[in-house]
């Protein structure tokens, strides 16, 4: 479909008022013979996003830095002679793109799980504005990706401890609606803690110098306190049992102006996704030059069998999610009504599918599920001179790191996976298993690997601990 005949079938989708439609029957008659382009102006493309949250991603950081949405811009038609004036604003959470968007400053923006429930909910307030959900960025399925911290040195090990404790979150994050979510599981109400509403740096800066109790925040912020020795994690967020999604909204009135505009957006987020699944040690290593997050903890994202799956399809599970999340936000007055019926269309995503010959049905009934598609994944060291290095068997994995550590070579970081969830994980925060028959199981969570350890006749090991014994 053009670009003139996708904006007619979502201007007769509205179903324009007869004067309208006498207006668009009567336009070609008053053109004059050589006409100027009606659309010949400086059409602003705004978008919100978030340079340190992963999940993004693909609709930001990668956008921007590879011009992906420049690449499918309409000029023709309408679009004859425009100019496209992009500008990205780069923010610490959801909450802000939402108050600019609503502002006017922003049409796109690209957020959370939570945030984007906020988001519609507060459009929806108004008496005009609205913003519709267009596409996804990117998924996992067990919800990982949000996680509460708290300093290495603590002595809380569970969400429990933290009663009557100051836990500090980016208020209207993801990771926000994930600890709300977690407190309502432990029949925790939110009085039981000192909400305190951080950013993730300065979070992630009292982890770190011990100045508050925990942390909750979203992807990444959780692994890079992981990876430079600063916080544990005592809950993540696949214990909640909901999927963690990522999306991309738009303002209604820019959607409806520029149909084909959001359509190039959407081409864009596919992109940007199939880059990184291209050679994803080559997008860490560029994201990392970007976005300043370590090149190893993006990796733990964005490599085959990482944490974060890219897709833009909107599937039906996805809507079941976000309508669950919206109650758990709705039970503690933390958002107001919202129409999902209005508020998510999937004609810009399918129109884009369409046009770049891809089948979006295909793709949308996809689903990756890391206990699954992660069995039998080699786990990896990156060596500081060799790169990414693979090992069929969590005893080859550990014998290689204790040889390795041995001779004094540097690595930059180890990776296995859980083998609950079939999750990836930074090799030194994992707890494991050493088995009677000498083999080794991984676990994200400290209680299934005792309990593992215990039905399997097993001994429960630190990863220090599990590189000594593979390697004597």
């Amino acid at each position: 479909m053009g670009s003139q005949s996708f904006a007619t079938a979502i201007v007769n989708s509205a179903k324009p008022s007869t004067t309208l439609k006498c207006a668009l029957l009567l336009a070609p008659m008053l053109l004059p013979f050589h006409p100027t382009p009606a659309a010949a102006e400086t059409i602003d493309v705004s978008i919100g996003h978030q340079s340190m949250c992963t999940d993004t991603y693909t609709g930001g950081i990668v956008m921007k830095e590879l011009k992906l949405i420049e690449k499918h811009l309409p000029h023709d038609g309408k679009y004859a002679g425009v100019t496209y004036n992009i500008t990205w604003a780069d923010y610490a959470s959801g909450g802000p793109i939402t108050n600019q968007m609503l502002a006017g400053k922003l049409n796109f923006g690209t957020m959370g799980d939570y945030p984007l429930i906020v988001n519609g909910s507060k459009f929806q307030e108004t008496k005009s504005l609205r913003t519709v959900l267009f596409t996804g960025t990117g998924y996992n399925l067990k919800g990982a990706g949000n996680a509460i911290v708290v300093p290495v040195a603590s002595n809380y090990y569970k969400l429990e401890d933290l009663k009557g404790k100051a836990i500090s979150t980016p208020v209207g994050s993801a990771s926000w609606g994930m600890l709300v979510k977690a407190l309502q599981d432990k029949n925790m109400p939110l009085s039981s803690i000192e909400l305190k509403n951080q950013a993730p740096a300065v979070g992630a800066a009292n982890i770190a110098t011990g100045k508050i109790d925990a942390h909750s925040d979203f992807c990444p912020w959780s692994e890079i306190m992981e990876f430079r020795g600063t916080g544990r994690k005592i809950y993540d967020g696949s214990e909640t049992g909901v999927p963690y999604l990522h999306g991309m909204v738009v303002r209604e009135d820019f959607a409806e102006k520029y149909p084909e505009v959001v359509v190039a957006v959407v081409k864009a987020v596919y992109d940007a996704g199939k880059w990184i699944d291209e050679d994803p040690k080559r997008a860490t290593e560029m994201m990392e030059k970007w976005t300043g997050v370590e090149k190893e903890v993006l990796y733990l994202y964005f490599s085959k069998g990482g944490t974060l799956t890219q897709d833009p399809t909107m599937k039906p599970q996805w809507l079941d999610t976000l309508k669950f999340d919206h109650k758990v936000l709705v039970k503690d007055n933390l958002a107001s009504d919202l129409d999902f019926g209005a508020w998510v269309k999937e004609d810009y995503i399918k129109e884009a599918y369409k046009e770049m010959g891809v089948d979006y049905e295909a793709d949308k009934a996809k689903m990756v599920d890391t206990l699954q598609s992660n069995a039998g994944r080699p786990d990896e060291i990156w060596h500081s001179r060799d790169g990414i290095l693979s090992y069929p068997t969590l005893r080859e994995f550990l014998k290689a790191v204790a040889e390795f550590q041995a001779s004094g070579v540097k690595l930059n970081a180890t990776y296995v996976y859980d083998q609950a969830t079939g999750l990836k994980l930074f090799g030194k925060t994992a707890f494991y298993v050493r088995k009677s028959d000498g083999n080794f199981a991984s676990f994200l969570r400290k209680g299934e690997a005792e309990q593992f350890a215990a039905t399997a006749n097993g001994k429960l090991l630190s990863f220090e601990q599990a590189v000594a014994s593979a390697g004597s």
